[in-house]
């Protein structure tokens, strides 16, 4: 996924070419709560009662996030309300760790994740998603870094295979719903 640069490009050519790229959305996580608090030996908090973390579909506000997620609205958050991270960053530790079941997407604690698309590219980038509903764009800020949790919930080793592609935090630029299966990443 890389832009092209002043010295690549005839003087004519834009230098931000939108770029489009199909992709899925394989997980939507919606959590009320930090469940990961505290020393991870202890275990992750429960799932208050009657919530369902994994979601078909998430409705996303501007400025705000994820509508019942616990960023969702919070002035210290606002342009990290929203974690996006690569399917295959999971898929990719699950084969170093030699772990023989898939991890757990939900334990991974990223609101959306995707297959088909080098997530940790993009930090610092314009981008959005639309399931079929609508574009919903976000600007990447900076990478969601793992979490010593990711050794207990995702398998031993898991933190540190997860460093540099534990995905990226981003704001929510546009408002929409974005929904579980094929998708079109755009970028601009």
């Amino acid at each position: 996924m890389s832009r092209p640069t002043a010295q690549d490009a005839p003087a004519s050519t834009p230098l931000l070419v939108p770029v489009e790229q199909p992709v899925e959305i394989v997980h939507l996580l919606v959590s009320s709560l930090h469940r990961y608090e505290g020393r991870p030996a202890d275990g992750p908090l429960a799932v208050p009662a009657g919530e369902i973390e994994s979601r078909s579909a998430v409705e996303v506000r501007a400025g705000l996030g994820i509508v019942g997620d616990r960023y969702f609205g919070r002035a210290a958050h606002r342009r990290a309300a929203v974690t996006v991270m690569a399917a295959e960053s999971l898929d990719a530790v699950q084969r170093e760790l030699g772990v023989k079941r898939p991890l757990d997407a939900a334990a991974a604690r990223r609101n959306i994740l995707l297959r088909g698309v080098d997530v940790d590219a993009l930090t610092g980038v314009a981008f959005s998603l639309d399931s079929g509903d609508g574009p919903v764009h976000f600007q990447g800020h900076r990478a969601a870094n793992p979490c010593a949790w990711m050794n207990v919930m995702l398998a031993e080793g898991a933190h540190k295979a997860l460093r540099g592609r534990g995905g990226v935090r981003c704001e929510a630029v546009t408002g929409g719903v974005l929904r579980l299966g094929p998708a079109v990443l755009r970028m601009s």
